[in-house]
């Protein structure tokens, strides 16, 4: 789950490929000139003929379509590009601050040596975190190449002076091995170790999507079932929701708003905003709710679709949420520390989490959209969580977890159920993130080539970045 005050405002859709340029300067060079070009074409709103200047792996992943629909919904409404000057080069990519009119944004560009552009991003723009004054603790042995490698990617993200802690896992050619950089709260000195507990976010929505699947292995749903059937009939009745499906709920694209109205209602605490929401909220929400677009249709993330998701899955199993990923998922894998209210002893072992800034928050309490974000779990079970995704058997779990891997929107991106579907230098893989006020995650793993990787963060800076550079050394 993305925080209400930071994440749930970030309104840019994102793209991005990057490539590495042998020779930075010239890189730099030809990165500003083509960029010069872009600012024109987005000032006077000629998003054809930026689309034109793609390159054709970039162009393979957006159609001219889908490429101007997002200019016109995400950044034309910010306004013009007054000025912009550059933040930074890194490995063929160069970052710029960006004002706009109505926002200031962080626009990263990479291109051929033709000047066709292999990678496009804006999001919004943040001042680059200060680096630490001693470098952050690590239990890396830095014996292997790729020990070192993996220390110099992770590095980029632990020695932020904002960020406090992480725990990564990667799985390459069989063998599981495990990563602790910086401190389970700060100042303590003491490393994430893999037992160490954090905040999964919406990574949790991957084990609702996958609670829903085994309900269809077991045929007590369909995918193609309307929500309405599960719903009481004062919430059924609202036309809105009657052409929505369980599969909708699950691949993002119902309709519905990202977040429920009436949650700014509910709370009286900012830093646990989840906290007292709960069913009887949000079925009054429903009961009145207009959609954002028609139901099948777009791929609208949404953080009230996978809630009420986790809701319906309890009314069809007469169990909690909590009570359905432990006895579905978490038991049959040996997953004990993957839990929504830990006990004593894992209070013990979660760490503290922080925000932007690096300042002291507290986890969230989420309840009536659990099945949205609620979960915390260690990297340990993480990693066999996404190795059991990546085995195919006959139990029912697994044949639950291929079916939520099945492509169900072909759009941009692709979704199967929960799971986001792209793909590095032509290889495909699955992945999800989260985020909570104080926490940041991310896994992703790619079957055919027995990889995976796991990273957990207690700091709110983002580590999709990280995740995907270690993905990609590990291909």
């Amino acid at each position: 789950m993305k925080s209400f005050f930071s994440g749930c405002l970030l309104l840019f859709a994102c793209v991005f490929i990057i490539n590495t340029q042998s020779v930075a300067q010239t890189a730099i060079e030809m990165n500003d000139k083509v960029f010069t070009h872009v600012r024109d074409l987005i000032n006077t709103e000629q998003g054809d003929s930026l689309y034109a200047l793609l390159d054709d792996d970039f162009k393979s992943k957006f159609s001219n379509e889908a490429f101007t629909g997002i200019l016109k919904n995400n950044l034309y409404p910010l306004g013009p590009i007054i000025e912009y000057s550059l933040i930074s080069y890194n490995a063929g990519t160069t970052a710029y601050k960006s004002v706009c009119s109505n926002a200031t944004l962080e626009f990263r560009i990479s291109t051929d040596k033709t000047g066709k552009i292999t990678g496009l991003r804006f999001l919004p723009y943040k001042p680059q975190a200060l680096s630490k004054t001693s470098r952050a603790l690590t239990d890396n042995p830095l014996r292997t190449i790729l020990d070192k490698q993996l220390d110099t990617i992770a590095r980029n993200y632990i020695d932020k002076a904002n960020t406090v802690g992480m725990a990564i896992s990667i799985l390459k050619n069989d063998t599981v091995t495990n990563y602790g950089y910086g401190e389970t709260v700060k100042g303590n000195n003491k490393i994430p170790g893999a037992d160490a507990i954090f905040e999964l976010g919406s990574v949790t929505k991957t084990f609702t999507a996958t609670l829903l699947a085994y309900y269809v292995v077991l045929h007590k749903v369909a995918l193609s079932d309307p929500i309405t059937e599960y719903l009481p009939d004062s919430v059924a009745a609202n036309t809105a929701l009657q052409k929505i499906t369980l599969q909708m709920l699950s691949n993002h694209t119902s309709g519905l708003s990202r977040m429920p109205d009436n949650i700014f209602d509910s709370y009286t605490d900012g830093s646990n905003p989840y906290k007292n929401y709960n069913e009887n909220k949000l079925f009054a929400y429903l009961k009145d709710c207009k959609l954002k677009s028609v139901p099948g249709e777009n791929y609208a993330y949404s953080n009230l679709a996978a809630g009420l998701l986790g809701i319906i899955l309890e009314r069809i199993s007469g169990s909690s949420y909590e009570q359905l990923v432990t006895d579905i998922i978490c038991q049959p894998l040996g997953m004990n520390n993957t839990i929504q209210n830990p006990d004593a002893s894992q209070k013990q072992r979660e760490v503290a989490v922080y925000n932007e800034k690096g300042d002291s928050v507290i986890m969230w309490d989420i309840n009536g959209l659990s099945g949205a974000g609620a979960l915390r779990s260690d990297s340990r079970d993480m990693m066999k969580y996404v190795q059991a995704n990546m085995k195919t058997d006959k139990t029912h779990l697994s044949k639950a977890m291929q079916l939520a891997q099945k492509v169900t929107y072909t759009g941009t991106p692709q979704v199967g159920l929960g799971w986001h579907i792209d793909d590095i230098a032509g290889t495909k893989y699955y992945w999800h993130n989260g985020a909570t006020g104080g926490s940041r995650s991310f896994i992703a793993f790619i079957p055919g080539k027995d990889i995976a990787i796991v990273i957990l963060s207690n700091s709110a800076e983002d580590v999709d970045d990280t995740g995907r550079a270690i993905l990609k050394i590990l291909e």
